[in-house]
């Protein structure tokens, strides 16, 4: 197939991108329009290969979406393009609904256009890759999220990814696009941008900086490997069923003060303690507003309609992730150094 990736320079992205030119034969044009969080060292592994390429634009310019999709005519779209900081979005909502709600509408209509025009709505495909954000919050004893779970959004940014999802299932149910929504939980690996928690942790804590844990520290997430998520989405690109949503878990739940916690020790394996091992490092700040209790994902439906199951735990993947952290400074410090990437937001004013 000819695949259109959006978003392909971040860090799901990259990792779906990179996937697909190494484990397949695809063609990929990656699209993204290189924010801060955009880094094109992500995918240099693949950069030179003939089926990869890609083009520099914005997804909420709907005249250069359609001239891409004319010139490409691909045969499939995995949409990952988006603005995706909870904390970024409490500090300016405006681009969340730009980018994830405006540029989602953009590619779909542009999608719906080249299906007709190359006479290939059996065979089209559309994945659009979501967030378990999008259910709210869960209670300490609830049964995970479900593709039946009924939407609850609590942060702008959630709030834009559920306006999202509802419009590529519209696209299916009103213009025959073949879509695909999926939901997944909290990503983590190499090539994360280094405001996010993980990557955050190991970075301050190899440091020996001060390790700021929101509120009590006591929010749970279930946690997937990206290498996990992204073959899971090339799954449901190749056999998924249009029409149906598929969630993509790493079963794997911890609060936040245990994985940071977690990190201190595998941090200290690895540099040595000092004076002072790194759990010591730890500060409790004020929480965030709409901080969810919990996030947890069921995904036998992936599992036994896709046959897929993630295949790193997470004890494995976190140590895999500090020793890439730690081995790859070229990648991460311009990202400190020239676009604030550990700088915390999400305060509300």
């Amino acid at each position: 197939m000819r695949v259109i990736v959006t978003g392909g320079l971040g860090f799901i992205g990259s990792a779906v991108v990179r996937m697909l030119i190494e484990q397949s034969e695809h063609e990929v044009l990656n699209v993204d329009v290189e924010t801060y969080a955009a880094t094109r060292g992500s995918v240099e592994s693949v950069a030179e290969n003939d089926r990869y390429d890609f083009v520099g634009i914005d997804i909420t310019d709907a005249d250069a979406v359609r001239r891409t999709f004319d010139s490409y005519a691909p045969d499939a779209v995995l949409h990952l393009a988006a603005e995706s900081h909870v904390d970024r979005s409490i500090d300016g909502p405006d681009q969340f609904v730009q980018t994830n709600v405006v540029g989602t509408c953009n590619l779909l209509n542009a999608a719906v256009e080249q299906q007709r025009r190359s006479g290939t709505e059996d065979s089209f495909r559309f994945i659009h890759v979501s967030t378990d954000e999008v259910f709210g919050a869960l209670g300490p004893e609830s049964p995970p999220f479900n593709e039946s779970t009924p939407y609850s959004p609590r942060s702008p940014y959630s709030a834009s990814k559920a306006a999202s999802d509802h419009l590529a299932r519209a696209w299916f149910e009103t213009y025959g696009l073949p879509t695909i929504v999926t939901n997944c939980s909290n990503n983590y690996g190499h090539f994360q941008f280094p405001e996010k928690l993980i990557p955050l942790m190991i970075l301050n804590a190899s440091a020996g900086k001060q390790l700021p844990v929101y509120g009590a520290g006591l929010n749970v997430r279930d946690w997937i490997h990206v290498d996990d998520h992204a073959a899971g989405l090339i799954t449901a690109l190749e056999t998924g069923k249009p029409g149906e949503t598929y969630l993509f878990g790493g079963s794997a739940e911890r609060t936040n003060i245990d994985v940071v916690s977690t990190i201190c020790d595998l941090v200290d394996d690895r540099l040595g303690t000092g004076d002072t091992p790194r759990r010591e490092l730890i500060t409790h700040v004020e929480d965030r507003p709409g901080h969810d209790l919990r996030y947890a994902i069921d995904s036998s439906k992936a599992e036994s309609e896709l046959g897929w199951r993630p295949s790193l735990g997470f004890e494995e993947g976190l140590a895999s992730t500090v020793d890439w952290y730690v081995a790859n400074e070229a990648w991460w410090k311009p990202l400190i150094e020239e676009r604030e990437a550990n700088v915390r937001r999400g305060r509300a004013g």
